[in-house]
């Protein structure tokens, strides 16, 4: 069985780069977070989550429309300088968290799993989705982000989505999916809260 890919793969990247896949700068990376924080269709959330946050370049777009968001990431340094570049906005937090096995209390009305499902074993891909379903506000977002060229991971960004979806589903429903020559976004949406 093919492991998670784990914090020593990272921290090796990290190590030969300070920005290894060009979040600053690259015209992909940018038009890529233009369409996720699109597909939030402008809506304000009380509580984000998102995994996988390197040093923090979407998490500050994605801080915007949250009073409160908690981001993740496995490398202390990479969290770091994450603190240090978004040290301006005081409802976004850092924290070092190896998710599936370490999940934050409490539920959610977006998640954000960007890039990172394809990296994660099979359970762990499943036990993701479980507690992103657990997890999940009434009416909340949660968006996946998956490259479509090559991981050289246990999954494909396809294999990925379509796994984490149907993990999903029927607790959430697909609401968005967009695709692009470079990656996919899918939008699964929690049932709306109850009226009176």
């Amino acid at each position: 069985m093919t492991q998670t890919i784990g914090a020593p793969y990272f921290e090796q990247l990290y190590a030969g780069a300070a920005d290894p896949w060009d979040y600053e700068k690259s015209a992909y990376e940018q038009a890529k977070y233009a369409t996720t924080c699109a597909a939030l269709e402008g809506r304000a959330f009380a509580r984000g989550f998102e995994v996988g946050c390197s040093f923090g370049v979407l998490s500050r777009l994605l801080a915007k429309q949250c009073r409160s968001l908690l981001s993740l990431d496995l490398i202390p340094a990479v969290l770091q300088r994450a603190r240090i570049e978004n040290a301006g906005i005081a409802h976004l937090t850092f924290a070092r968290m190896a998710v599936p096995a370490q999940w934050p209390e409490g539920r959610f009305d977006l998640i954000v799993l960007s890039e990172m499902l394809y990296y994660l074993s099979e359970p762990d891909l499943l036990t993701t989705a479980a507690l992103a379903k657990g997890s999940l506000a009434p009416g909340g977002l949660v968006v996946l982000v998956n490259w479509l060229g090559d991981t050289s991971a246990p999954h494909t960004g396809d294999g990925a989505a379509e796994a984490f979806i149907q993990a999903a589903t029927p607790a959430l429903h697909l609401r968005r999916q967009q695709r692009t020559p470079h990656y996919r976004l899918d939008v699964l949406c929690g049932s709306a809260p109850a009226t009176p």
